[in-house]
């Protein structure tokens, strides 16, 4: 295939940053893979009221454009994917447009007007999370009308959504599930020393505070658990939050809010942690659950269908958004190591053999080369 321009947007930030979340982690994984194959990448970052501008120390071959937006929760997408639309259009910048996020896709009609292929990355069934506001989820149910038929094609990372938008508009779309292969570094595990944990001595959560995630179950299900291991929550809400302030009001000590980190201090965290646990209400297949079960922790998560998806019979489960129940399965994690160190290594397999980034570059470039 002759090289290709592709432009990226949809995501906060190339490389990720504080605030920074799946989306940015896709885009990591992704584009460099593209640009190393001789396509031309450019990759639009947002910079936020009071951030000063900065290049980008490693960008891996891609091409980096920012442009500013606001802080205000969902307008900042709306404000800055407007100006990278102009952008693309003004300057010619690309002739392939790959978009994530849903609620973009009314950018995608207007490339699509200027000649441009667009395709669009749909994680979930967007208007559905209860994070959004009442008119928030009018306009992403709005723009799933527009997502379905105006773009090139829609790739979706959990068969689950796709069967939905499927079976609601009587067409086909692409199914591309995530990587999780990562390259490990041992001297990541330094981290474990500045945030005062100990290898096997505490649970781990990775990613936003936003209500979706689960963490207000997931806290007071770890409160009920006699134990002396901690439960350390990484990320943070990316604007700020009254969510956020309600979860850090827990007084139970063993709670360890460490902030955003990325990358290699993550995965260091989830190899030595006794489980990884995921909440979640909703997702797309989530590439943290994937990631955690290949660099070998065990893993035990809400029972939605696109965790069980991921992890297949390799996950310890309980209901969504049960307390008592999450309690009951920490518990047994704590009982059972044996099973849980068995249950981990089979993960591990399942995740190397089924979910490569490789794989997933070699098939969003026979999508874009249609």
């Amino acid at each position: 295939m002759r090289p290709l321009r592709i432009a990226a947007f949809g995501f906060r930030s190339y490389p990720p940053r504080a605030g920074s979340a799946g989306a940015d982690k896709f885009a990591m994984e992704l584009l460099p893979r593209l640009a190393a194959r001789g396509h031309k990448v450019i990759a639009y970052n947002r910079l936020y009221p009071g951030m000063e501008p900065t290049e980008p120390s490693d960008t891996q071959g891609v091409d980096v454009l920012t442009f500013r937006t606001t802080n205000r929760s969902g307008f900042d997408t709306f404000l800055h994917s407007a100006k990278v639309t102009y952008d693309i259009i003004r300057h010619d910048r690309a002739d392939v447009v790959h978009i994530q996020n849903g609620g973009n896709s009314i950018f995608g009609a207007v490339l699509r007007l200027f000649g441009k292929k667009t395709f669009l990355s749909q994680d979930g069934l967007d208007w559905k999370r209860d994070k959004w506001s009442w008119y928030a989820k009018a306009f992403l149910w709005f723009s799933s009308l527009l997502t379905a038929h105006v773009h090139n094609a829609v790739i979706f990372d959990n068969i689950y959504a796709r069967e939905a938008f499927e079976t609601r508009f009587k067409k086909k779309y692409d199914f591309i599930p995530f990587g999780a292969d990562v390259k490990y570094d041992e001297d990541a595990e330094r981290v474990l020393q500045r945030l005062g944990l100990e290898r096997g001595a505490y649970f781990l959560f990775v990613g936003r505070f936003i209500p979706d995630k689960g963490l207000h179950w997931l806290i007071p299900g770890f409160e009920a658990l006699d134990t002396d291991k901690k439960l350390v929550l990484v990320g943070g809400s990316p604007n700020g939050s009254e969510y956020e302030d309600q979860l850090k009001a827990t007084s139970d000590p063993r709670v360890v809010f460490a902030g955003f980190l990325y990358g290699p201090e993550v995965h260091a965290l989830m190899r030595n942690a006794h489980a990884y646990v995921q909440p979640s209400a909703i997702e797309g297949l989530s590439p943290v659950i994937l990631e955690a079960a290949y660099v070998g922790a065990p893993i035990v998560c809400s029972d939605i269908p696109q965790n069980r998806y991921g992890i297949a019979e390799f996950g310890t489960y309980f209901s969504t958004g049960d307390v008592e129940d999450l309690t009951k399965t920490l518990a047994w994690t704590l009982d059972a190591p044996d099973d849980l160190a068995r249950l981990a290594a089979d993960g591990s397999r399942h995740v190397a053999r089924n979910f490569s980034w490789d794989t997933v570059v070699d098939k969003h470039v026979d999508v874009f080369g249609r």
